[in-house]
């Protein structure tokens, strides 16, 4: 063995265990005094107070001298496809003596080569990486393994001063406590390495479909450069910057002596041939997550540990349909909106071998959402951007790709939102392969659908990122929903006697604070238009305010109140006033499907249910859920009244407010409703085809202005009929025939003992209708509810 080999084996002999507390800080102080000057000593007492306060308050690490590996809970789609993976650790631990010494060759080469010399703070690298910094070459870090394993288990990722300090003491305390090779065995399989891949085996099966110990060096080399951003140094998403970080980790590994000069020459030759990519992954965060919440309620922290297999009632196909769908109605939104100016401004170096490094790292803080690319632009004028991706690709924007971020552009650009050189921008690329230039939204949306006949949900999108927001708009966003609530007030019409064919005034109103429970009140039409006596048919296909108030002022708010309650909704919120017929209240979208699921089955309730199964992690079974058959112990409106309700919301996407849906989906058995609340805060479509609910919600989590011209028609409708458009193809049309005690006469659906004068004929005729108001006081009333 030679001179330099004895040196390297002694010097990789880990330190005893018996290391105390307070040797540890009284090397970490010693390091420190080596390295300042006289005139920091004031800097040096600071430093040390704050280490004094902050130990008492660190964490207790125990649980990492009895760190095991844990199974995860995994919840897979309908169709089997995995949707989510929730627990600490992955299935894939290997104890340090099963990790190869090529892996940790690699991974100590370029992270910590002097791991078995420090004791938890490399003051050598924190010296050298602040050098490096201050000279304004690329960034360097000084966090050792140890670091890393405190911030990785105890710490968040914020990057400030006080959360170095604990990194710090954290790291000494579990040097204190663990051997090297427990700390490294820690660290080892449980970094995250992209590709939903927590430790390094299993991120040789992501990356190479192969166990650890099979990896080459050059496989070793390329893994071990994910952790300090995996975004960036995917090898997938961006070969040739991995390749680039690879290369120099080999060459690092010859330089600490763990390859021979004929080893690193074949290694740096070596061609990774990686694992083939797997479908698109299935978007269903909100979905795991609401499941996840369900299980965690009945078996606490065991959930996350013992392997428990949950599958719910979620199709993948459904699922993705209602996630690009939702998303697609977003942005096209957001085209419309001002601009709000880039995410962030970075510092470009001038010397181009650093400007690859130095967009990575900033782009790693910017991750990609999906189809919405983070780009730094490099060149930027008013008629052109360029910008870099994290991919590496540069990509060049101009023409209409410039219009949604226009304001930004030019010298006279608002300095606070213009573009620049060294802007963090986002960016999307069309069917054609053309650029746009855009921005993360604001508004926010929920899809749901679900099957009426089961309660099985279908699809659930709570938000339009749950990486952004973990908060469900499906089941936690109580909205009021304007004109969609409507056909409640309609159905307990029915039973007070009037039809379809019941002529209704659309003529103005006025009334005091006693009938609206706040103030006095002169609602309006969503146009500031009023057209006489109608039909209640047409009046719900044209979402007519005036002629559901006139409604439920005949039937009595208080009734209306409790008939409501039979389609599930709860009594205390929609409050028994006139404001209650334009969707005054409030509901979440999951109460929403559920509810015009009793229209879809002809008057039966079903719950809504997410979890089909759960089973062990041997496959047994612990608890299925059987769906309900139905009978008449779950009806709540009697078969003739669902049946006229079909027909009337029927007629709203035949010739209505959504219109279009017949006549893009082609197909006449569907029905739905739109709805816009006050001020455009809220937008809505639900709607369904008898075996399929489906309910779309878009507006601001602090409710302001979607905007003048923005309606459910316009925003919700849309992302209605794109889902349906998948998940209704191949289902063969399907008409509910008429039940007894219902009658057609003249192309009109009747409750038969109404036929000989009975009912209500007419509402509200001998009122007046103004005959043409100004431009002035139409655009004064544009203010209310509307379709």
């Amino acid at each position: 063995m030679s001179e330099s080999q004895r040196a390297g084996r002694a010097a990789a002999s880990p330190s005893p265990r018996s290391r105390s507390w307070s040797r540890s800080l009284f090397k970490a102080l010693g390091g420190i005094f080596g390295l300042i000057t006289a005139g920091a000593l004031a800097v040096l007492m600071l430093v040390a107070l704050a280490l004094a306060v902050a130990y008492p308050n660190l964490p207790e690490i125990s649980g990492l001298t009895d760190y095991r590996p844990k199974l995860p809970m995994r919840i897979y789609a309908a169709d089997g496809v995995l949707l989510g993976e929730f627990g600490e650790e992955r299935r894939n631990f290997v104890p340090s003596a099963q990790i190869p010494q090529v892996m940790k060759h690699a991974v100590l080469a370029i992270e910590d080569a002097r791991f078995y010399q420090h004791s938890g703070v490399d003051y050598l690298g924190v010296l050298r990486a602040g050098l490096a910094n201050f000279g304004e070459s690329r960034s360097q870090g000084a966090s050792t393994i140890t670091m890393q394993v405190a911030r990785n288990f105890y710490l968040s990722t914020e990057k400030t001063f006080t959360r170095k300090i604990y990194e710090i003491l954290l790291a000494l305390k579990i040097e204190s406590l663990l051997s090297k090779e427990q700390i490294l065995e820690l660290y080892m399989n449980q970094i995250f390495l992209g590709q939903r891949a927590y430790g390094f085996a299993s991120a040789s099966a992501v990356y190479f479909g192969k166990p650890l110990g099979a990896l080459s060096i050059a496989e070793a080399a390329m893994l071990a450069g994910l952790p300090k951003a995996p975004s960036a140094y995917n090898p997938i998403a961006n070969p040739k910057r991995a390749t680039l970080r690879q290369l120099y980790i080999i060459d690092r590994m010859l330089d600490n002596g763990y390859i021979t000069a004929e080893q690193h020459a074949a290694a740096r030759a070596e061609k990774l041939v990686y694992r083939a990519p797997s479908a698109t992954p299935v978007h269903g965060e909100y979905a795991t997550e609401a499941a996840r919440q369900l299980v965690y309620a009945h078996y606490g922290d065991d959930a996350y540990s013992v392997g428990l297999n949950v599958h719910l009632t979620v199709n993948s196909r459904d699922q993705m349909a209602a996630y690009r769908a939702l998303r697609r109605g977003i942005l096209d939104y957001e085209r419309r909106q001002f601009y709000r100016g880039p995410e962030a401004y970075i510092d470009l170096p001038a010397d181009a071998r650093d400007l690859d490094t130095r967009i990575a790292e900033a782009l790693a803080d910017h991750p990609d959402n999906d189809e919405l690319k983070a780009g730094v632009v490099l060149d930027v004028s008013a008629k052109k951007l360029v910008a870099a991706l994290q991919s590496g690709e540069t990509v060049s924007v101009t023409g209409d790709g410039l219009r949604p971020v226009a304001s930004g552009l030019g010298d006279k650009a608002n300095p606070k939102t213009q573009i620049r050189r060294g802007a963090v921008i986002r960016l999307t690329k069309g069917p054609t392969g053309v650029w746009t230039a855009t921005q993360l939204p604001e508004v926010e949306g929920a899809f749901v659908a679900l099957d009426p006949r089961t309660g099985a949900i279908a699809a659930m999108i709570g938000g339009f990122d749950q990486a952004k927001s973990k908060f469900n708009h499906v089941t936690q966003a109580w909205r009021q929903p304007g004109s969609s609530f409507k056909p409640f007030i309609y159905s307990a019409a029915l039973e007070k006697g009037f039809s379809p064919a019941t002529v209704i005034n659309d003529a103005p109103l006025f009334f005091d604070a006693d009938s609206t429970g706040s103030q006095p009140w002169e609602p309006k039409n969503y146009d500031g238009t009023f057209e006489g006596p109608m039909s209640m048919r047409r009046a719900l296909a044209k979402s007519k305010n005036m002629v559901s108030i006139r409604i439920l002022q005949a039937i009595g708010a208080p009734y209306a109140q409790e008939w409501v309650t039979r389609f599930g909704f709860e009594a205390d919120k929609h409050p028994a006033y006139l404001t209650m017929a334009l969707g005054a209240g409030a509901v979440t979208p999951l109460q929403m499907a559920s509810a015009y699921g009793v229209f879809a089955t002809g008057g039966y309730r079903v719950n809504p249910y997410l979890i089909s199964k759960v089973t062990d992690a041997r496959g047994h079974l612990v608890h299925q859920f059987k769906p309900p058959v139905l009978d008449e112990s779950m009806r709540v409106l009697n078969p003739r009244n669902a049946f006229v309700m079909n027909s009337l919301l029927q007629e709203v996407t035949r010739s209505g407010t959504a219109a279009r849906a017949q006549a893009l989906l082609k197909r006449t058995d569907i029905s739905g409703k739109t709805g816009t609340t006050n001020d455009s805060h809220d937008a809505w479509f639900c709607g369904y085809q008898h075996e399929l609910v489906a309910v779309v919600w878009m507006g601001y989590d602090n409710p302001r202005k979607l905007g003048d011209r923005e309606t459910g028609g316009g925003l919700s409708l849309p992302i209605w009929i794109d889902y349906m458009g998948t998940a209704l193809k191949g289902r063969p049309e399907n008409e509910p025939l008429p039940p007894e005690g219902v009658v057609n006469i003249g192309g009109e659906w009747y409750y038969e003992e109404y036929l000989q004068g009975g009912g209500v004929s007419s509402l509200g005729l001998d009122d007046s209708i103004p005959q043409s108001p100004d431009s002035e006081e139409r655009k004064g009333i544009l203010d209310l509810f509307s379709r």
